[in-house]
């Protein structure tokens, strides 16, 4: 027990973002994991009853006093995590100087069931490698470009808010989501264009070298690797400080993080940012790199089917199917939906707010009672169909038409 508590205060001590109340609730937890016992032997044992010998404990009475031991150190364990959850930092974020206006009539259909085209910071999907999210204080913050680059400098967080700012919305996914899967959100991003910080850094490499990268870390250590020429080349990737209007929220990258249009976040959503090192692929590997998943990352197309939810039993009558669908950097031209064995029929699209944002679909079905089954698939901006073959997420992201299927009652 003392090795498991111990274990967990190093943890917390060393983060680098670990502050003086961190090292507090490891050593209370082991204070009341160690007197808890002596006081239940106390209790379940007492010293001599008049008898010559101990009291027999009742199985009802061990097992209370077991449970209240084990109420004791979980709370012991679990200030570790209050502590560590201190009131969120905020920024005083800047006016961008070229913002969007509104989003436009008919990009969210308002269609019941369908995920909103705005997802909120709160439902937001969240991946991490970390224990705990970083608790990064601002004022201590700095952004480093370095590497292959003549000049290389760093900045300051208010350096970094001086500079011009863009609005742009951009959909994010995770690799490591399942055809149909939850781990994709759409948010309005303020930030400074990466192409912008790494012109300020005299670059005098090929932009579309292949085989170069820009390693970005994270304040915990974390580091993935981006293709250079996705941070440099006419998409909007940003070190995004702003989200959906407010500043980033910490589980999602305070102060400062990496947001790369048509890229996974496994090589182009660094949270926490604070380097940028501009090298080679031979010459540095990230953590994803490590264990042999994909170094480009390009987003698939994919139609997701969000209504009705798979296997629900719903009513009889008019109803739609609906979702939503992305194809980033080369936008949405079209999604069809078969309903069982029936011919494919082209659904009704929302408008279009930009190539790197998912777009909502739906398509009225008059449902009888019965199962039904349904596949959707949706075509690119190029004229490119969604491929049918079915991968895993591994390496590279899955693919695969989204199939579910419902049950009306009679």
């Amino acid at each position: 027990m003392l090795l498991l508590t111990g274990l967990a205060g190093a943890a917390a001590v060393l983060r680098p973002t670990a502050d003086t109340l961190a090292r507090l609730p490891a050593p209370v937890a082991a204070v009341v994991g160690v007197l808890t016992p002596d006081w239940l032997v106390a209790r379940v044992l007492p010293s001599e009853a008049g008898h010559g010998r101990p009291d027999q404990p009742t199985r009802r009475r061990l097992f209370a006093l077991g449970g209240t031991g084990a109420a004791a150190l979980a709370l012991g364990a679990a200030g570790q995590g209050l502590i560590s959850r201190s009131r969120p930092a905020t920024l005083a974020l800047p006016t961008p100087a070229d913002p969007l206006p509104p989003p436009a009539k008919g990009v969210d259909l308002g269609k019941a069931g369908i995920a909103p085209f705005v997802t909120p910071n709160r439902e937001f999907y969240r991946i991490d490698t970390a224990l705990l999210a970083p608790n990064v204080d601002p004022g201590d913050w700095r952004l480093t470009i370095d590497g292959d680059v003549p000049k290389g400098f760093s900045l300051d967080i208010d350096e970094l808010l001086a500079l011009p700012m863009v609005e742009r919305d951009i959909t994010l996914n995770c690799v490591s989501n399942e055809v149909g899967g939850p781990l994709i959100g759409n948010a309005r991003w303020l930030g400074v264009p990466t192409r912008e910080l790494l012109a300020r850094a005299g670059l005098d490499v090929d932009p579309k070298d292949p085989a170069l990268q820009v390693l970005s870390t994270s304040t915990d250590g974390m580091t993935i690797s981006t293709p250079l020429s996705a941070l440099l080349d006419d998409r909007d990737a940003l070190v995004a400080v702003g989200m959906n209007g407010t500043t980033l929220p910490r589980e999602h990258g305070f102060p400062a993080r990496l947001v790369t249009p048509g890229l996974y976040g496994f090589v182009g959503a660094t949270k926490w940012l604070t380097r940028m090192t501009v090298t080679r692929h031979d010459a540095a590997s990230a953590y994803w790199t490590d264990r042999d998943w994909a170094t480009d990352g390009r987003v698939h197309t994919l139609a997701r089917i969000d209504t009705p939810r798979a296997l629900r039993r719903i009513a009889p009558g008019r109803t739609v199917i609906g979702g939503v669908a992305r194809a980033q950097r080369r936008g949405i031209s079209k999604v069809e939906v078969r309903v069982d064995d029936g011919p494919r029929q082209r659904a009704t699209l929302g408008a279009e707010a930009d190539v790197d944002c998912w777009r909502q679909w739906f398509l009225p079905w008059d449902a009888t009672p019965g199962r039904h089954d349904f596949v959707a698939r949706a075509t690119d901006g190029d004229g490119q169909l969604q491929t049918q073959d079915i991968e895993a997420p591994f390496p590279a992201g899955a693919t695969g038409w989204h199939r579910s299927a419902v049950t009306v009652t009679d």
